[in-house]
């Protein structure tokens, strides 16, 4: 077994509250600007601007409709227009009464979402999560449950594959996609730990493994669980993204994590960051 590759990433954009939800798109990277309720967008120069508005608190997620309308997650799933106002997309609240976290919209315009379905913030007991597809038709249903605390998703370049971080459960776990988005076939894919993921055209996975308060760790990963490469950072890392003008630049947002009772202290510290570093491998699938 071949050991994994050490990169060196550079900063793209500091000075930030809480970074999440990072995505390629337009030719810039988005990202959810949590605690400031905007949506934000970098360009590889590290020329940034707010171009929408995002959902209240934390947990909040962004992806985009075939036909290029913003989708953000959070009390529940919005849409926003061509005139820039925002709009119910689908009414999910009789599949959780907690919110939603994170959203991928795969090649045949399927939305899956995920909720937590407890309340993390509040301090309550954990309860396994669901996956809810909403399909192009507007048609909601859920599609798989007792997701350990779930997190990010990504789904294959053919859609016959989701792949979803469970990260109370420490595993990344993937399911067959059926024609009609339904989902089947629950297996593990690796024992690894993860939030924020994003697929590579050989098929592995980078991951962001959060790692204790003062560092974090990003890891490529082939199904199995054998680490392909390996970043270190010197805070926790919660999500990344494969972009850039050709698909090589990975993204990492990170940021230093205070605990629930101490959401204030974000906008103030402002320890938030993109970092970005050049791989071999592009992007593939979605997001």
């Amino acid at each position: 077994m071949s050991q994994p590759t050490v990169m060196r990433p550079k900063v793209l954009l500091d000075g930030l509250a809480y970074v999440e939800s990072p995505r390629w798109h337009e030719d810039r990277l988005w990202f959810a600007h949590w605690g400031t309720e905007e949506i934000v967008a970098v360009d590889l120069d590290g020329k940034s601007e707010v171009v929408g508005q995002g959902a209240p608190a934390l947990g909040w997620s962004i992806d985009w409709l075939p036909d290029g309308r913003l989708l953000v997650t959070g009390e529940e799933l919005s849409r926003r227009e061509p005139d820039g106002t925002m709009v119910r997309h689908a009414d999910l609240s009789g599949l959780s009464r907690y919110g939603w976290n994170e959203i991928v919209v795969d090649g045949r315009g399927n939305i899956y979402v995920n909720s937590i379905c407890f309340g993390f913030m509040a301090g309550e007991e954990p309860r396994p999560g669901i996956i809810a597809l909403v399909t192009p038709d507007g048609a909601v249903r859920q599609v798989a449950d007792g997701i350990e605390f779930p997190n990010g998703m990504v789904v294959t370049p053919d859609n016959s594959t989701l792949i979803v971080s469970e990260s109370f459960a420490g595993r990344l776990t993937a399911f067959d996609i059926a024609a009609d988005g339904s989902l089947s076939n629950r297996r593990v894919w690796a024992d690894i730990t993860g939030d924020g993921l994003c697929i590579d055209a050989d098929g592995a996975i980078w991951t962001s493994d959060v790692g204790p308060a003062e560092g974090g760790v990003v890891l490529r990963v082939r199904e199995g669980g054998e680490v392909l490469d390996r970043i270190e950072l010197d805070r926790p890392c919660y999500a990344c993204m494969l972009g850039g003008e050709d698909g090589h630049s990975l993204f990492m947002v990170a940021q230093r994590w205070f605990g629930p009772d101490r959401l204030g202290e974000l906008n103030e510290a402002k320890t938030g960051r993109i970092l970005t570093v050049h791989v071999d491998v592009p992007h593939a699938g979605w997001p």
